[in-house]
């Protein structure tokens, strides 16, 4: 506590806080850092609590480096504030502390499918208008992302838990494990009253290699194992992970807290092209993840899979070129093989519903502030930008909340 004290105490309140524009959701870090210090801890929850929901999350898993600490001032010449310590700290107490109060009801229903970040943000933000919210999810718990993909060690899902405690003082209903698409649709939805609709489902289709070998027994995605490791308890004693992004290295750091299987991390390009948060990366070598660079993989074996040298080669106008070089090829023992190349979204919904269009990539294509090509429906976070942080999701969806609100209103000229 008192390490958190000092930090605050070294805030310069700058009249044009560069952390603050450092901030996807804009977080008022100097005021927050003040009233913490005046012991305003409820105050200084609730402001936190009301510009982002789900600030005791972003608090754990953002990326501070590029955000907050990435801006502030005192980091230029020596040691950035660590922000997020305090705002953890804060958003930690208010939601074991705070009980809220369901606003009395505007009348107006609102349908939420995928209780990920972008998600509950936007139910916890229309509740508190006085909407009645209904949250439906394929899987059993809120969280998407949160829940399913970020391992415990880096974030505790009882956070989530203490959530939903909140989300149900607000009013909002979950409806779990249930499908929209197939059997429920969006058309169902409207038929039944709601006044519009969210599309917060994430991004969960693992992208392929498209290589020889990916139906093997050995062979899994990265994202399918981050959703439950506990199922997968035959890995062997040496695992190869195919990709370099933050998934990458949970899964690595996840496979080297729950099993003695040495680990290896494959990546086609160098170090400093690695899609993954530098601080991530470093955590994973200091857990134990071995790093090769330059290997495109070419085949994938039950006892390991086939690599061959990628060569890097400058040009005569300096643009860099990649060379594979497939004359050398050899191979890399391992027990097992997880890929993780990136996600794309699922086509359950748009596949089964009129009128939403989608981009080249599969991804659904909305106004800046989320409107989909169907009226009344609206969607945000990684569904619509691909795979970015919570945070970012979380900024999305507050424009697309006065979006559907003005869009209420407007419908029935309120």
């Amino acid at each position: 506590m008192a390490d958190i004290i000092s930090e605050a105490q070294r805030c310069l309140k700058c009249k044009k806080p560069m952390c603050k524009e450092g901030c996807p959701v804009k977080t008022d870090i100097p005021i927050i850092m003040e009233m913490f210090l005046n012991g305003q801890m409820d105050e200084a929850g609730e402001k936190l609590f009301e510009n982002n929901p789900l600030s005791a999350l972003c608090s754990l898993i953002c990326p501070h480096e590029k955000n907050c600490m990435g801006h502030c001032v005192l980091g230029r010449k020596g040691t950035p504030i660590k922000f997020f310590e305090i705002e953890n700290y804060i958003s930690t107490f208010y939601l074991e502390k705070a009980k809220l109060e369901k606003m009395p009801s505007n009348k107006h229903m609102v349908g939420i499918i995928g209780a990920g970040p972008a998600g509950l943000t936007l139910a916890i933000m229309l509740a508190k208008k006085g909407y009645q919210i209904t949250i439906i999810d394929s899987k059993d718990k809120i969280g998407g992302v949160l829940r399913y993909g970020i391992p415990e060690f880096r974030l505790p899902k009882s956070l989530l838990d203490l959530l939903l405690k909140r989300m149900t003082e607000l009013g909002i209903l979950f409806r779990p494990n249930t499908l929209i698409g197939p059997t429920i649709t969006i058309d169902d939805m409207f038929r039944d009253g709601y006044d519009a609709i969210f599309i917060g489902t994430g991004v969960w289709n693992p992208n392929r290699l498209r290589i020889p070998g990916e139906t093997l027994g050995n062979v899994h995605f990265a994202i399918d194992y981050l959703k439950n490791p506990d199922s997968y308890e035959n890995l062997g004693d040496h695992v190869v992970i195919i990709g370099a992004g933050n998934v990458a290295m949970d899964a690595a750091r996840t496979i080297l807290r729950k099993s003695r299987a040495k680990v290896d991390i494959i990546f086609f390009r160098g170090r400093e092209e690695v899609t993954a948060l530098e601080e991530e990366l470093l955590l994973a070598e200091v857990d134990g993840v071995k790093m090769n660079y330059y290997l495109n993989t070419i085949k994938i074996e039950s006892d390991g899979i086939i690599v061959e040298p990628v060569l890097k080669q400058e040009k005569e106008d300096g643009t860099i070129e990649y060379i594979n070089d497939s004359n050398n090829p050899y191979k890399i023992p391992a027990s097992s093989i997880i890929i993780a190349i990136g996600q794309g979204a699922l086509s359950n919904i748009v596949k089964n519903t009129k009128q939403i269009d989608t981009t080249q990539k599969g991804l659904i294509q909305t106004t800046s502030n989320g409107a989909t090509t169907r009226p009344g429906v609206y969607a945000a976070g990684d569904v619509v930008s691909g795979a970015k942080t919570v945070v970012e999701a979380v900024a999305a969806t507050k424009k697309v909340a006065d979006e559907i609100d003005t869009y209420i209103k407007s419908k029935y000229n309120e």
